[in-house]
């Protein structure tokens, strides 16, 4: 679902028709991969996002964090050589078999 954007008559719908049709819109959402806007008294109130496609943008933003902390680790001279970093790994990995 990367860069869908919204579209206004399709995506945005007011809370009171998804009462009404909740399972065509969990439909919809799981056969098209796009969100919807829910609005109450007209203004947001939630989105409905496709199971997956959450899951896939919890993944991003867990990726981006540890992108992240390690350009901090970096900046502040947490680094390792990379000759040593590969003792370290077979190291590590030898003492598993």
């Amino acid at each position: 679902m990367a860069n869908v954007r919204i579209e206004i008559d399709r995506d945005i719908q007011p809370l009171s028709e998804f009462r009404k049709h909740a399972a065509d819109f969990i439909d919809r959402i799981k056969k098209q991969k796009r969100s919807i806007v829910l609005t109450q008294h007209g203004k947001s109130a939630a989105v409905l996002v496709d199971v997956s496609e959450y899951q896939r943008m919890i993944d991003k933003i867990d990726l981006m964090e540890e992108l992240i902390e390690a350009e901090r680790q970096i900046v502040r001279g947490e680094v390792v050589p990379h000759e040593e970093a590969k003792k370290r790994i077979k190291e590590n990995l030898a003492k598993w078999k």
